[in-house]
């Protein structure tokens, strides 16, 4: 009989709820199918979880072979479990769907050194955004040369660190950039660069994350000149190398059509530079965005025919300009990673007031900000307890000092919900601990990667002592 073990780590977790003794767990054979009351095993609902999720008895589910139950009572919770295998499949279809095509994953999503050496493994490129990004990735051996460089406000320390650590690309977002970046780059060596061009293009799941118009801080306009100008300007720089445009439209984008719209404006600007300034441009970096499913029945952008749909896109439009066809890249972050975790909580108190019923757990806002930004909604579920109770409606919340602290809203729980009760949350790999903050000093969760019936600690919990060594002052 096969063994599931959760391993120790060199420094002990310190959870918000106890760990239970060190288990040791038997991996059993999915069970036989149940009656249609426990409607939430079925494929439908499961699509949104890890490819590796299989249900077990007493409603509990096994992820990379490790139930859920377990990671719990070891790490304790609120907790992250990312799924290697996961992760590594979500790399391979992006290869598989844009061959010959630089893919990039966007950090900003999620970051630590494990899953900077898996997508290194995988052979993707990194998109970084600050200096801290820039210097995990490579200290963990990201090769430099694969990393892109982005941000509308780039520090002076962030260029230095990009220029210093040799990244492969920077992407130029404003005209004040230009001279500073030019005139850090070393004597007698260039650095490539993109420049982020505004395509006029509304996409993206709320307005908060859609990037492709004019009316928010990223990028320089087609419409009004400031690409163009900006370009212009790049050229004139011999310490910098012009290699290509670049654009990001926006996020949780379900829809290919967005991106054909943003291949044609940007031949076309590809077309004026070569009329304006003798220059074929070598690449062309679409960004991405692309949206998944965070629960049952959503609609997720599909890769396969978003990736046909480009190239044919490019190369029509490249042909009726009388340009080759440039080198492309996409940077996916959420199709890669936001699928690929679950946070896990315990519920602390039920309150029943009125018509509405609150399911209070022991994170919210300070590990998963994004319901409260931009209202995003997720389907928990109960695990590790067999209910017969039928479900009702209620709103799970945070232990939060804000009324906003909602983790998800009207969503489907049993009516015996309970304190103690163990709640998982799926696609939750992509911008909950990223986006984290140091809310009523609780602390951040520790993310658990899971592969092959064995769990491991990559980042453990941040502690009230770790809190407390930033506090110098008196």
């Amino acid at each position: 009989m096969s063994h599931t073990t959760l391993p120790r780590t060199t420094r002990t977790p310190q959870p918000a709820t106890p760990p239970a003794p060190h288990p040791t767990a038997t991996r059993p054979a999915p069970p036989p199918a149940r009656d249609h009351d426990a409607d939430h095993d079925d494929p439908e609902r499961l699509a949104i979880w890890p490819a590796s999720t299989v249900p077990l008895p007493e409603d509990d589910l096994a992820i990379g072979g490790v139930p859920l139950t377990e990671v719990a009572d070891h790490f304790g919770t609120p907790a992250y479990v990312l799924d290697e295998d996961e992760v590594r499949r979500r790399c391979r279809t992006y290869l598989r769907a844009f061959p010959d095509t630089d893919v990039y994953y966007a950090a900003k999503a999620f970051l630590c050194r494990a899953m900077a050496h898996w997508v290194a493994e995988e052979g993707l490129g990194l998109d970084v955004c600050s200096a801290g990004e820039l210097e995990l990735a490579v200290t963990t051996g990201f090769p430099p040369e694969r990393i892109v460089l982005h941000g509308n406000a780039k520090s002076p320390t962030d260029l230095r660190t990009a220029l210093r650590l040799g990244v492969g690309r920077i992407v130029i977002d404003s005209t004040s950039e230009i001279a500073r970046l030019a005139a850090a780059v070393p004597a007698g060596s260039r650095q490539k660069v993109l420049v982020r061009v505004v395509p006029g293009i509304a996409a993206g799941g709320h307005a908060k994350i859609r990037t492709g118009t004019d009316d928010q801080k990223f990028g320089l306009s087609l419409a009004d000149g400031s690409a163009q100008h900006a370009i212009t300007r790049v050229l004139g720089q011999p310490r910098l190398e012009l290699v290509g445009l670049h654009c990001h439209l926006g996020s949780q984008i379900t829809t290919v059509k967005p991106y054909l719209s943003a291949v044609r404006r940007l031949v076309g600007l590809l077309a004026r530079i070569h009329e304006q300034h003798g220059v074929t441009l070598p690449e062309l970096d679409l960004g991405g965005g692309h949206g998944v499913a965070y629960r049952p029945g959503e609609p997720a952008l599909d890769i396969a025919g978003l990736a046909a749909k480009i190239r044919a896109e490019l190369a029509g439009s490249c042909a009726a300009a009388g340009l080759p066809v440039p080198r492309l890249a996409v940077e996916p972050g959420r199709a890669i990673a936001g699928p690929s975790g679950v946070v896990l909580y315990r519920v602390l108190s039920v309150k029943r007031t009125g018509a509405h019923t609150f399911v209070a757990v022991d994170g919210g806002m300070s590990d998963n900000p994004r319901p409260a930004l931009y209202g995003v909604r997720y389907a928990p579920r109960l695990v590790g307890r067999r209910s017969a109770v039928a479900t009702e409606p209620v709103t799970v919340v945070g232990r939060h000092c804000e009324a906003g602290d909602i983790l998800a809203s009207d969503v489907h729980l049993p009516g015996d919900i309970r304190p103690g009760d163990l709640l998982a949350v799926p696609v939750a790999g992509a911008y909950h601990l990223s986006m984290a903050s140091g809310y009523n000093l609780v602390g951040r969760p520790p993310v658990v990667a899971v592969t092959s019936g064995h769990a491991r600690l990559l980042v453990r919990r941040e502690s009230l002592a770790d809190i407390q060594e930033r506090d110098i002052g008196l």
